[in-house]
């Protein structure tokens, strides 16, 4: 017997682009370029990795660490979720075939937002995103 899965809990999306991982990582190594290619997570990003990074959407201010492996391809922005417990967005930039990249990016499913909306962000978001990398 096969158990059904629980609620969806992520929404992931992945895009291919031309431009190389090590740029694509460049650019989302730099948290304050987030409100350029990710509007709907943050207004402005503020701060250093020394003291530490300080986003604000919608008037409200909440820390956010941003954890970076260049070899890896890997950019986390995370975020306290609840006491001692964090989340945020994941994202991978791996090589693509041919040369360019492919970028993933996995979300957390808010209770109180329709997933055909997340989706709907996280698709313009991974096209901005692309977009700027490719412009160097």
């Amino acid at each position: 017997m096969t158990e059904e899965p629980g609620p969806r809990r992520t929404e992931t999306q992945s895009i291919e682009t031309e431009a190389v991982v090590a740029g694509v990582v460049a650019l989302l190594a730099d948290p304050t370029r987030i409100p350029e290619w990710a509007p709907a997570f943050a207004d402005l990003v503020s701060g250093d990795p020394h003291s530490g990074w300080q986003a604000t959407k919608d008037g409200r201010i909440f820390s956010l660490r941003v954890v970076v492996n260049q070899e890896a391809g890997a950019v986390d922005y995370l975020r306290e979720v609840a006491p001692g417990r964090e989340g945020g967005a994941y994202v991978r930039v791996v090589p693509r075939p041919g040369g360019g990249s492919v970028v993933t990016m996995t979300l957390p499913l808010l209770p109180d937002v329709d997933p055909t909306d997340t989706a709907t962000t996280l698709a313009r978001e991974l096209a901005t995103l692309t977009s700027l990398a490719e412009q160097g």
